[in-house]
């Protein structure tokens, strides 16, 4: 299968290719795509591609005298409109190839949808991303929906597009052979000296915040079940150099951006974070300020000097596996390297050197209840010194091992990969009902952000010289009004829904104007003053905090140094059955570790 070669340019002298690079964003339940006029977070892979784009036009892959266009869109800030791209690429003349790039699974209808107008027009069209290359290396074949692109005329790209891969793909669009598959799924890149990935000002301005994102290293050795990163990015674990991130935060400066949120999914288990963070600490004293959000393991602390070494750098925000609390759902799920008397020691760390912690926690796994599910939260939350918690359902994502061993088995997984997005049930639990387990989602976001939990939270922050309680509530009130008002996770909501009628997702009728404007600014405006009662409530909360004349002499069981007697008294480690054991092996290696000292002291 080859793509259009119909241009209005030649090779030759004067002639045009334009390469659109697309974030797409997924639907939400009505089947709009779920966009804001300030999204929470920028798209890693979107500066990734549009570094390597610019690389390739600079090295002029597609020979000297071609005049080489690249533009970008992130959907979850800035709309769509593919018959504005067929016309501007008209407009334009030349050659011209459509990425839709950094698809995760909830995304790919999203993007079929973009791809299928684009096709319609004859453009050519190539999807990667998460979703593509999790199937490519899980499944035997593919599923109808990546057929279903091949159909179209779409080009599917699995792997990653350094070390020229990405160099191919634009040949193959410039002379018209697009293939119907590109897979480098086994043979992974090297970072070292890639195209530093760099966004646009434009992009990173319509963020909350204005956060950039840098990926310092891509892969992870531990064996997850229901992780897609292993198998998508690999176990073996490649790094970008010191150089290489020094280049990163100086050209973001010169645009004057100066707050990052590195995507590694484990920056602690990048064996050169202790260069990596010297060379921000040396820019810090220089000057160079800038500002890190960071997602680590919960052994971090144990590494001498991480956590040091990771505040004075500038982290200022870390983001935690904590997973569960239960041990024998953290097993079942091979995540052996979270131990839970660990976490209060990691979190107090953490605490102490001024950074806000979130923690992501799954729910649905093997040995929850619904019951049981609501008990941790209590235990959680009087015991771990936790900022903000995050809730995910168990989900077998495509690209995982939990997808690929239940689609073998033949158990129901929802057909609508649309709904993929950790926020939506798409499948069943052993022991609950669905409407059970969707309760207790729904609930373990209430029971966790209670007016007198948030109280608990700003007096824990308040009551040290580095806690940051302003901030800290920020964040809860962007956490808990999403979940309750947009209907969205968190981490892809948004400053101001923004939806646009025509929008709508294929295959579903398009509403009358009367209906859907109707709909919309009525429910933007309950939400804005849902919105604004929350936070004069909250508000109320941190001043009566701030002006306690004691604050700096609160305690509780969380923050109080840990006790001799603690492993004995906490609920943490006796509420379960996995607890037990947990203890009961942290006990045993202290023994064997107490033993072999004393022998080597003899």
């Amino acid at each position: 299968m080859h793509m259009d070669k119909k241009s209005t340019g030649s090779p030759g002298g004067g002639a045009k290719f334009t390469f659109v690079l697309i974030k797409p964003t997924h639907y939400d339940d009505r089947g709009y795509p779920i966009q804001w006029f300030r999204s929470a977070l920028p798209s890693n892979t979107l500066a990734c591609m549009n570094s390597l784009a610019e690389d390739a036009r600079d090295r002029e892959v597609l020979g000297a005298n071609v005049d080489f266009a690249i533009e970008t869109f992130d959907e979850t800030n800035r709309r769509i409109r593919p018959t504005q791209i067929i016309r501007d690429l008209a407009a334009r003349g030349g050659r011209a190839l459509v990425g839709l790039v950094g698809v995760q699974s909830n995304q790919f209808p999203r993007a079929l949808d973009i791809a299928r107008r684009l096709r319609a027009a004859g453009i050519p069209v190539c999807i990667g991303g998460f979703h593509v290359s999790g199937c490519i290396a899980m499944l035997p074949e593919l599923p109808p929906e990546l057929k279903e692109a091949q159909a179209l005329g779409v080009a599917l790209f699995a792997g990653e597009a350094e070390e020229g891969r990405l160099d191919t793909v634009l040949r193959d669009a410039w002379n018209g052979e697009l293939k119907p598959l590109y897979d480098f799924m086994d043979q992974l890149p090297s970072l070292e000296g890639a195209p530093a990935p760099i966004l646009p000002r434009k992009h990173v301005a319509r963020t909350s915040g204005t956060y950039s994102s840098i990926d310092l290293g891509r892969g992870c050795p531990y064996q997850c079940s229901f992780c897609t990163i292993i198998n998508v990015q690999g176990r073996k674990s490649r790094f970008r150099t010191p150089d290489d991130l020094e280049k990163i935060i100086r050209a973001n400066k010169a645009q004057g951006i100066d707050r990052f949120f590195i995507t590694d999914d484990n920056f602690a288990r990048n064996s050169d974070w202790e260069i990596l963070l010297d060379r921000v600490i040396a820019l810090q004293e220089e000057g160079v300020r800038v500002g890190l959000t960071i997602q680590v393991d919960t052994l971090c602390h144990k590494i001498p000097n991480f956590i040091e070494k990771a505040t004075a750098a500038g982290v200022k925000r870390v983001f935690i596996g904590l997973e569960n609390i239960n041990p024998d759902n953290l097993i079942a799920a091979k995540k052996r390297q979270n131990k839970i008397t660990e976490y209060r020691a990691m979190l107090q760390s953490w605490r102490a050197h001024g950074a806000i912690t979130y923690a992501g926690y799954i729910l649905g796994f093997p040995a929850d209840t619904k019951e049981s599910i609501l008990r941790d939260i209590e235990i959680i939350k009087r015991e771990l010194p936790l900022d903000v918690l995050e809730f995910f359902f168990l989900t077998p994502l495509p690209g995982s091992e939990d997808h690929r061993n239940q689609l073998k088995a033949r158990v129901w997984m929802d057909a609508d990969i649309n709904k993929y997005d950790l926020n939506h049930r798409v499948s069943h639990h052993s022991k609950m009902s669905d409407e059970e387990w969707e309760e207790a989602y729904r609930e373990a976001w209430d029971a966790f952000y209670t007016p007198d939990h948030i109280r608990t939270i700003l007096k824990r922050a308040a009551a040290i010289p580095n806690g940051r309680p302003r901030q800290i509530l920020s964040t809860i009130l962007w956490f808990k009004l999403m979940i309750d008002n947009e209907g969205v996770h968190p981490l892809e909501g948004g400053a101001l829904r923004l939806k646009s009628r025509r929008d709508r997702r294929h295959g579903l009728p398009l509403e009358s104007p009367l209906v859907f404007y109707s709909r919309y600014w009525g429910e933007t405006a309950f939400k804005a003053a849902k919105y604004l009662r929350f936070f004069v409530k909250s508000r109320a909360i941190l001043k009566e905090v701030m002006a306690a004349p004691d604050r700096a002499a609160y305690s509780d069981v969380a923050i109080a140094p840990p006790r001799a007697d603690e492993f004995e008294a906490l609920a943490l480690y006796h509420a379960t059955n996995g607890g037990e054991a947990a203890l009961a092996r942290m006990k045993l290696g202290d023994a064997v570790r107490a033993g072999t000292t004393a022998a080597a002291a003899e």
